[in-house]
């Protein structure tokens, strides 16, 4: 049976016009239109759609505790979030909806659960679209069950998922997809954030030891973020290695360039993996 055979992850910032801080829905229509049954798409954005969509209304943004207005900015923009996709994906593609938290992928159980669904699309003709269910999840009580884990579980690896592409590549590795395309709002990684010249086209090595050493020498050259919260360069080579570890190739590329390209390698992106 075909199962997952592509996981794709687009940030927040990929999804929005910063200069008119409005929703980019030229990159979710090219995006769109290439998802197939067999790709999973790992998709950030609620949030920031959901406060785009609240100033938009309001006139003004949310005040108060800034968690609380994160939660209330995702319940928000999470309907938006969905409903565009569902307007520009081919009409007959199913699209199912797949909210995630890190117990989804800490307890056996819940993994196995999800592993199946997702594992069903293919062959029904759905592509499931995930995101981290910020509206509901706490940050207070997702740290205590967290660390109750940690203390019950000393020698397994605990996932937390808020940042998607963990999520992403917790995902890759839970269906054994062959590759993991991760869109940003740049070509990739750069030697020196500042020169576009020095982008860092590929990052291969002939085994995982030699491959974290290579990766764990290029995070050094990684600062800044597109956005508050967001953790960045460094922790997107983080999150790729540890898919790449495990033999799925990870390519981080511009979210304006389309699917068919980057795979081809017709794009400038940066590449990731054991070869």
């Amino acid at each position: 049976m075909k199962g997952i055979e592509l996981v794709i992850k687009i940030g927040s910032m990929a999804l929005i016009r910063r200069e008119d801080n409005d929703i980019d829905y030229n990159i979710f229509a090219r995006l769109s239109s290439e998802l197939r049954p067999g790709m999973l798409l790992v998709s950030s954005g609620a949030t920031e759609i959901g406060r785009v969509d609240y100033m938009k209304r309001r006139g003004h943004a949310l005040s108060g505790d800034p968690e609380q207005n994160k939660t209330d900015y995702s319940a928000q923009g999470q309907a938006i979030l969905m409903e565009t996709y569902r307007r520009f994906i081919r009409p007959e593609y199913g699209v199912r909806q797949v909210l995630v938290e890190h117990n989804h992928f800490n307890d056996p159980q819940k993994r196995q659960h999800l592993y199946e669904l997702l594992q069903r699309c293919p062959a029904q003709g759905a592509i499931p679209i995930i995101n981290y269910n910020d509206c509901v999840s706490d940050e207070e009580n997702r740290k205590m069950e967290l660390s109750a884990l940690q203390q019950e579980h000393p020698e397994a690896h605990v996932v937390e998922c808020v940042d998607n592409d963990e999520t992403a590549a917790v995902v890759a590795e839970l269906v054994h997809t062959r590759q993991l395309i991760l869109l940003t709002s740049t070509e990739g990684i750069y030697a020196d954030p500042k020169d576009p010249s020095t982008l860092v086209k590929e990052i291969y090595a002939p085994d995982a030891e030699k491959l974290e050493e290579a990766v764990r020498n290029w995070q050094h050259h990684c600062i800044g973020a597109s956005r508050a919260g967001a953790n960045g360069a460094r922790a997107k080579l983080e999150y790729a290695l540890r898919s790449a570890r495990t033999g799925v190739e990870v390519i981080i590329a511009h979210a304006r360039h389309p699917i068919a390209g980057i795979l081809s390698g017709k794009v400038d992106c940066t590449r990731i993996g054991i070869r």
